[in-house]
């Protein structure tokens, strides 16, 4: 059973980072941008996928607040009218791209009925990135992106201009972000959350390839806490163990 939060929670001000949750360290209503590419981040839209989902696209508002806080609008565009069938649209191809980044992270083939739903967004006019005036922020995207939004996303000097309706258009950048991923040698790096109750896929760019949390502050700090908590549970099974060899006899 797939659940959702509350429309007061979802409109209330979570955010980006929202409110981890417990067992899991995926947030709740909140978006999460750590995958390192806009495309995991928007599979990412669905939460907890091995245990008890998590929707985070219950309505076609909380998809046009997605397409705002990944970086997706142009400069000043309020978020976008999206309807019933754009949300429909949205999560087939949300579906569609989890399956196939999952397909390449166990080496097998990609599903032609899959590829055909990326192709067929991808090949829609999407956001073309424009120079413009302004100097680098501190701390602006590079190349790869900040967080995993689109790169050039909180930069001053970069704006975005598109062709049709601005919802198509970025969901037509999330579907090429997605070609391009799978299309390419990054899709070798991907890898899902350490967590067993996390779902969240991510771009390995450590130097060691070594990473294994989508979030040292969220999944890697549970693992730290749980492993304790077990240790100390060990210690406390086998003391009273010990005292008994070491009574009186009997």
């Amino acid at each position: 059973m797939v659940t959702t939060g509350s429309a007061g929670e979802a409109a209330g001000g979570a955010g980006v980072s929202g409110v981890p949750d417990a067992a899991s360290g995926e947030s709740g209503p909140g978006f999460r941008f750590v995958g390192g590419r806009v495309c995991l981040d928007f599979v990412a839209t669905l939460g907890k996928r091995h245990t008890d989902p998590v929707e985070r696209l219950p309505d076609p508002a909380a998809l046009a607040r997605w397409f705002a806080e990944a970086g997706l609008l142009p400069s000043g565009t309020a978020p976008p009218q999206v309807g019933a069938p754009g949300l429909a649209q949205a999560r087939v191809l949300r579906e569609a791209l989890n399956r196939l980044v999952r397909a390449a992270m166990a080496g097998r083939p990609y599903g032609r009925t899959d590829i055909a739903v990326v192709n067929r967004v991808a090949v829609l006019p999407d956001l073309a990135p424009q120079l413009a005036g302004g100097e680098r922020a501190p701390g602006a995207g590079g190349a790869d992106g900040v967080g995993g939004r689109v790169s050039g996303a909180d930069d001053p000097r970069v704006r975005w201009q598109h062709r049709g309706p601005v919802a198509g258009a970025a969901l037509a950048t999330v579907a090429r972000d997605g070609v391009l991923l799978l299309g390419g040698p990054v899709a070798a790096r991907v890898k899902e959350c350490g967590n067993p109750a996390c779902s969240l896929l991510f771009v390995d760019d450590s130097q060691a390839r070594r990473r294994r949390w989508c979030s040292m502050e969220r999944c890697g700090n549970l693992a730290k806490v749980a492993g304790y908590r077990a240790r100390a549970r060990r210690g406390e099974a086998a003391r009273p163990a010990a005292a008994g060899e070491g009574g009186p006899p009997s």
